[in-house]
């Protein structure tokens, strides 16, 4: 343990405010015997300060190309297009398993550099169960916005706030809503039917038994709903281009939190690009209308919830980073992605 130097890195993306490591549990890793350098982030919600105070090492935003080899860097959202060749193990959401878009230039990286991608989707306990997720505050947050959105109180862009500030806006009184939850049993399902709670409506919740022979007919018929599906596996769509243009369609407002667009596995197939915080919705259809929201990275508007749920779910996770269990599944599944595309590996770090 006392060998492992981790480097929390700044995030790329100007919307991303969470870290996956929040001073409190850095301050543990270090008593702990970790090597932590923290990148200074003008956007990160805790800072830098806060990292120093918990004893970790500062560098300059961007700088951990150059961090030496034996380095792990950890992060969350996609990097930087350059170094062509990424020579360090890093932790974060790749988005590369499943063929969506930029997923073999990804790995092609890794390859060429002979490091290693350890997928924070799929770092899982022995029954495949993820071990740190965002998906309560995707959820959350995914109904709160098509909710606000719903009743036209939706204000662009986006910003961060606070969970209170939040729920001050959903529980207006605004009548009934007729919404409807897909994968309302998983982490990402339970935080849309939390959101839905406050504001007021009780949703229609559907999980496997529903979506075994999904009622696209009945999935029509509510004016709001919220998919939180994420299969890694073929399945047929819940709703196709057909579906949207039915006449007598109810269905005004659809948010998929899963956003993924692009994969062969996508089950909403409706759309092809995500939403952002400039744009959050995008109109489907006109008649009748048909918004869309699909925002990437929704958390990072509650980051001070969402960054201290996930803290404290990876921090025994890196407690215990060393070959086997759920790093060494992460690292399988790694070189598991490369010869799916036909690449080829060449010398890897053991994790």
């Amino acid at each position: 343990m006392t060998e492992l130097h981790l480097w929390l890195r700044h995030e790329t993306r100007t919307t991303e405010r969470r870290t996956p490591v929040v001073p409190s549990d850095a301050a543990r890793l270090v008593d702990a015997g970790v090597t932590l350098t923290v990148e200074d982030s003008p956007q990160r919600v805790h800072s830098i300060e806060a990292y120093e105070q918990a004893g970790c090492r500062v560098a300059e935003a961007a700088s951990w190309a150059s961090a030496p080899p034996e380095t792990v860097v950890v992060g969350l959202k996609e990097l930087p297009d350059e170094p062509a060749g990424l020579t360090h193990r890093h932790i974060f959401f790749g988005h590369a398993y499943k063929r969506q878009p930029g997923a073999e230039p990804l790995l092609r990286r890794f390859l060429a550099g002979g490091g290693a991608l350890l997928d924070l989707e799929y770092l899982v306990d022995d029954e495949g169960r993820r071990l740190a997720a965002f998906g309560y505050w995707a959820g959350y947050l995914g109904a709160a916005l098509a909710v606000l959105h719903h009743r036209g109180a939706l204000k662009a862009p986006l910003h961060p706030t606070s969970k209170e500030e939040l729920d001050a806006e959903l529980v207006a009184d605004e009548g009934e809503l007729s919404a409807l939850v897909i994968g309302a049993l998983g982490r990402s399902g339970r935080g849309a039917r939390a959101a839905l709670g406050v504001a007021g409506a009780e949703p229609t919740c559907w999980d496997l038994a529903e979506t075994r022979d999904l009622d696209r007919a009945a999935l029509l018929e509510h004016e709001l709903t919220v998919n939180t599906v994420l299969t890694t596996r073929p399945i047929p769509p819940f709703l196709t281009d057909k579906d949207l243009d039915e006449p007598g369609r109810r269905l005004r407002t659809l948010c998929d939190v899963t956003c993924d667009v692009g994969s062969p596995l996508n089950v909403l197939p409706v759309y092809d690009t995500t939403t952002d915080w400039t744009r959050p919705v995008r109109r489907l259809r006109e008649r009748p209308a048909l918004d869309l929201i699909a925002i990437d990275n929704l958390p990072s508007l509650l980051p001070l919830e969402a960054s201290a749920d996930f803290s404290a779910a990876l921090l025994p996770r890196l407690l215990e980073f060393g070959a086997g269990g759920p790093w060494g599944r992460c690292l399988d599944r790694f070189h598991q992605a490369c010869r799916e595309l036909g690449l080829e590996e060449g010398e890897f770090h053991e994790v």
